[in-house]
C-alpha cells in the first residue's frame, strides 16, 4: 500500500492524528528530503527508514520505492510540506503504483495554496492553481498569458528571488487587479499583504525576501 501523507506547511500543531498513525505504522518513509522529514518524525517521536525521492532522482528512486510495494510494503510518501504530489514529487509514484494494481490511500492535511485561496479575500468557488512559473522573463509571461482572459482566480507559487519580477510580468499581463501574497503560512511570521498588483510590486521593490509565496490574483 501507498500511503499519500500531508504533512504541516510550517506549523507542526497541524499534523492529524491519522497522519501520526500512518507514519508510525508504515515500513517505510520515502520523502523529498530525508533530513527535514527526520526533523519531523523526530519531534513526534517516531523512527522509520527513509528513502529519498526528489524531482532531481526520481527516474532512480522510482524502481526502488516500487520494489518495496511489489514486496508487501507500506511505504507513506511525504513531501517538504503540504501535500505530495502538489507542486511536488509524487506523480509519477502514484501513477507507477496504480499501473500496477497497488493499493493507494491518500491521508489528507494541509497544502499551502488552499490555504492561501482562503485568506485571500478574493472569490474562492472557482480558481485555476498554475504552481510555479517559468524563471526566465519570457517563459514566464507566455506561461501567465495563458490565463489572460480566465474568469477564475489564479494561484501560483513563487521563490522569493523571482516574486518581484513576477509581480511586475503579471501586472503587465493582466492589468491592476486585486491580488494577495501570501509567505510563512501557519508560522509565526505569517503574513498575507492584499491590495492591487502595482501596490504589491511597489511593497517588495527592494526588500530582503525569504521563504516561498503563494501569490493569488483575481480572474478577469
Amino acid at each position: 500500500m501507498l500511503y499519500l501523507v500531508a504533512t504541516p506547511i510550517g506549523n507542526l500543531g497541524d499534523i492529524t492524528q491519522r497522519a501520526l498513525e500512518v507514519l508510525a505504522a508504515a515500513d517505510w518513509v520515502v520523502s523529498e528530503d530525508t533530513r527535514k522529514t527526520g526533523h519531523m518524525l523526530n519531534h513526534f517521536g517516531i523512527k522509520k527508514p527513509q528513502l529519498s525521492f526528489h524531482e532531481f532522482n526520481e527516474s532512480k528512486a522510482l524502481p526502488q520505492v516500487m520494489n518495496l510495494l511489489r514486496e508487501g510494503n507500506s511505504v507513506a510518501l511525504v513531501t517538504n510540506a503540504g501535500t505530495p504530489a502538489i507542486s511536488d514529487p509524487g506523480y509519477i509514484l502514484v501513477r507507477a503504483t496504480l499501473q500496477e494494481n497497488i493499493p493507494v490511500s491518500a491521508i489528507p492535511g494541509p497544502t499551502a495554496l488552499i490555504t492561501a485561496l482562503v485568506l485571500s479575500g478574493l472569490p474562492v468557488h472557482s480558481f485555476t492553481f498554475r504552481g510555479f512559473p517559468p524563471h526566465k522573463g519570457g517563459p514566464r509571461r507566455r506561461f501567465l498569458e495563458v490565463d489572460k482572459d480566465s474568469p477564475h482566480t489564479l494561484i501560483f507559487y513563487e521563490s522569493p528571488y523571482r516574486l518581484e519580477a513576477f509581480l511586475k510580468d503579471a501586472l503587465e499581463i493582466y492589468g491592476d487587479r486585486q491580488a494577495a501574497i501570501a509567505n510563512d503560512l501557519t508560522k509565526f511570521y505569517e503574513s498575507v499583504e492584499r491590495g492591487l498588483l502595482s501596490e504589491l510590486a511597489a511593497s517588495i521593490s527592494g526588500k530582503t525576501l525569504k521563504g516561498e509565496y503563494v501569490v493569488v490574483i483575481a480572474g478577469k
